[in-house]
């Protein structure tokens, strides 16, 4: 606003005036100033990797606190809960793979992260000596954490440390072998295998003497099992297809895997075809196995990659659990090991995700959203059938279910609209929080809106859930901004969110809608929970970016607001939100006046070798010439409005080229363009600091390119 001149006689006159400014914007604004701060809403201790012994009334876990982790147990069933491990300092160095033995005496857990391309273990720190991934043992009782032996994995799926059955001895997966070292620290780990291919997944027998593993080769894949004193492997009916997720039956005597087919060369690239999949048991002792289910051909059939690995068990009765999409809905069955008609065990229009076998070992406590579809809630089921009998229900949420022994006790993890993730055991009273002590005290749950339900539809009728974050006591039109998730196989809901990453953009929307903006958090196709078709939308993605209909939706339903300014619509996200920020900027600068692109992708083309695996695509050029129309550079001519970009530069899911590329196309066109660059971070940012300045960044960002006059362009 220009200071009229005229007016101005004196310096007093100008005192009086900037006075009057001032008390005009405190006024206006006063309804919607922070009343907490960005540090207080994220300070609050993340915790996962939740496990229970098998023998024992103890759980344990992992909690982030600013960024520190450490484990923490409690014992049923008072579950008075106290730290173990005393690490300190906001250092970058995950915890994970936490593993409890069955008489709650000893964990064991990995730390530091997997390694790059290079190598490398990812150190945020600017430090100049190379960080290792290790694997660490402490007595729960007394001691302090041993050093059993190094893992050096280049995937997050590997850092998978598995215990022998009488807790004695860790295996785990290394530079594509088998490792293996006492729990005791007594010796250094060493080489368990040295096989061809990559070799991982390791399973105990239940009577420790062999372990069952993946053996992947490529373009297919074996399940083998290994003998303690002899000299060799054998393998599970070995084919042409991919064999995957080994179980012991609980005596020990059969094996059940899946099987997929392998790879096709020169396969096209653009149709989506179906993941056809099978169960096969084999006996353990001969090898030889048969097939006892098998999916159908159509696209419903396809293997759940999502769930599957966590809804498989082999358990008491020979029933093996499974989880299918043939009927359109993420759901658990079970079937005889000899084979037979599979039961549907969860019918209905939800979805089930996290899955825990009980202790009785004859039914299953799942996570869903049945009947509360953007919460997720705890349920029972026997593995024979019957209805599944709900654990928890209502305004809250619930995941990451365990039984503490063998007393039924169950223990989760669980959050609502104000409180943030802690664990939780589940009493006569309803659920009763452990670590309470552990929530700083000055974290503003009673400052926190409650999130809104909102159900919109797209262009093309699909119908898109949301929530709507909108500022306390917010009467006049201001700027408003759409959150989208990254993924994309991922949902937003109504409190905070159970992964460590959306537990903090919820906070950070939190903490955006107390500064006065109006937050649309979207779900938009291709996301989990609303069932397959919606998640396997068609032309979406790399095929089309259909996807991008429901953000535009999103926009539209906020112009409808009458606290909304049209002309101050912001975007947000990050990974594949960042891609979304990227495409509306650069295809709709007219509706989007600003966004912040956090690690997202802008360019589809550069992926498909690598994620789509069909070598020799007949139709390799025509998908190239699509997914590059689908990628934000194919629309940056258009791109008017300021961007923030935020990367981490040893980002290991989305290469950091991605945001050297865009930022060069933006500056031949002159668009105007923050960055805001990590050295040596990866993509889920592993320092706190790191969360607190680039949400910092990104509401400093909103407020000069929303708040001011006339918008960002």
């Amino acid at each position: 606003m220009p200071i009229p001149r005229a007016r101005i006689s004196s310096r007093s006159s100008l005192f009086a005036w900037v006075l009057l400014v001032l008390h005009c914007f405190f006024l206006a604004n006063f309804v919607t100033a922070a009343n907490f701060t960005l540090e207080q809403v994220m300070a609050s201790p993340f915790p996962a990797n939740l496990v229970a012994a098998a023998h024992s009334p103890r759980v344990a876990w992992v909690s982030n606190a600013k960024g520190v982790r450490n484990i923490w147990v409690a014992d049923a069933p008072e579950f008075a809960a106290r730290q173990i491990t005393h690490y300190d300092g906001d250092d970058g160095l995950p915890i994970a793979s936490l593993r409890i033995t069955s008489d709650g005496r000893t964990l064991v857990y990995a730390g530091g992260s997997e390694t790059n391309e290079n190598g490398r273990v990812a150190d945020p720190t600017n430090g100049i000596w190379p960080r290792k991934q290790q694997v660490w043992a402490i007595d729960v009782d007394a001691g302090a954490p041993r050093l059993l032996g190094e893992m050096g994995c280049a995937e997050e799926d590997c850092e998978d440390v598995q215990l022998s059955p009488d807790g004695q001895t860790a295996v785990w997966a290394a530079r594509k072998q088998l490792w293996i070292a006492p729990v005791s620290g007594a010796t250094a780990a060493h080489q368990l295998t040295d096989l061809r291919g990559d070799n991982s997944n390791p399973k105990w027998s239940p009577d420790g003497r062999h372990i069952a593993l993946v053996s992947a080769r490529g373009d297919h894949s074996f399940i083998a099992v290994y003998d303690f004193g002899r000299e060799e492997v054998r393998y599970l009916s070995p084919s042409a297809d991919r064999d995957g997720m080994p179980r012991w039956s609980p005596d020990g005597r059969h094996i059940a895997f899946v099987r997929r087919p392998g790879i096709q060369e020169k396969a096209p690239l653009i149709p989506v075809r179906p993941n056809p999949w099978a169960i096969w048991v084999a006996d353990s002792a001969t090898a030889e196995a048969r097939e006892i289910w098998h999916s159908g051909n159509e696209d419903n059939d396809s293997f759940p990659s999502e769930t599957a690995d966590k809804s498989f068990y082999f358990a008491d009765n020979d029933k093996l659990v499974f989880a299918s999409e043939q009927d359109g809905w993420n759901h658990l069955y079970s079937i005889a090991a000899s084979g037979g008609s599979a039961t549907l065990l969860t019918p209905g229009s939800f979805e089930v995700e996290d899955v825990t076998l009980a202790s009785d070992r004859r039914s299953v406590i799942f996570s869903s959203n049945q009947g509360d579809v953007d919460r997720r809630h705890l349920w029972r089921v026997d593995l024979q059938g019957g209805k599944p009998q709900p654990l928890t229900k209502g305004e809250t949420m619930e995941w990451s279910p365990v039984e503490a022994g063998t007393g039924g006790q169950v223990v989760c993890l669980g959050s609502s609209a104000t409180v943030p993730a802690m664990p939780f055991h589940l009493g006569a009273k309803g659920r009763e929080m452990m670590a309470r002590q552990a929530l700083p005290a000055d974290f503003p749950s009673s400052q926190l809106v409650t999130p809104r339900q909102v159900i919109l539809k797209s262009e093309d009728g699909l119908e898109i859930h949301g929530q709507l974050f909108a500022p306390s006591g917010r009467s006049q039109p201001g700027p408003a901004l759409i959150f989208m998730h990254g993924g994309p196989v991922r949902q937003m809901m109504l409190g905070f969110h159970y992964m460590y990453y959306y537990h903090n953009a919820y906070a950070m929307n939190q903490y955006l809608a107390s500064l006065g903006y109006v937050v649309l958090s979207v779900n938009y196709r291709l996301g989990i929970m609303y069932g397959r078709a919606f998640r396997e939308a068609p032309n979406a993605s790399w095929r089309g970016a259909a996807e991008y209909k429901d953000v535009v939706a999103g926009a539209k339903y906020l112009q409808s607001l009458p606290t909304v300014d049209s002309k101050k619509i912001g975007l947000w996200g990050g990974s594949y939100g960042g891609f979304l920020t990227a495409l509306g900027l650069a295809r709709n600068s007219d509706l989007f006046a600003a966004g912040v692109d956090v690690h997202g992708v802008h360019d589809w083309s550069v992926f498909l070798p690598h994620w789509e695996n069909r070598p020799g695509a007949p139709d390799a050029r025509e998908a190239e010439k699509l997914a590059f129309e689908s990628s934000p550079d194919a629309a940056v001519s258009t791109w008017k409005s300021p961007v923030l970009l935020i990367h981490g530069d040893d980002d290991r899911n989305v290469p950091f080229g991605q945001t050297v590329d865009l930022a060069q196309r933006l500056r031949e066109q002159h668009v105007r363009f923050e960055e805001l660059i990590f050295p040596d971070e990866i993509h889920d940012f592993l320092m706190w600091k790191n969360w607190l300045r680039a949400y910092g960044a990104t509401a400093d960002f909103f407020d000069r390119t929303l708040k001011a006059s006339g918008g960002g362009q």
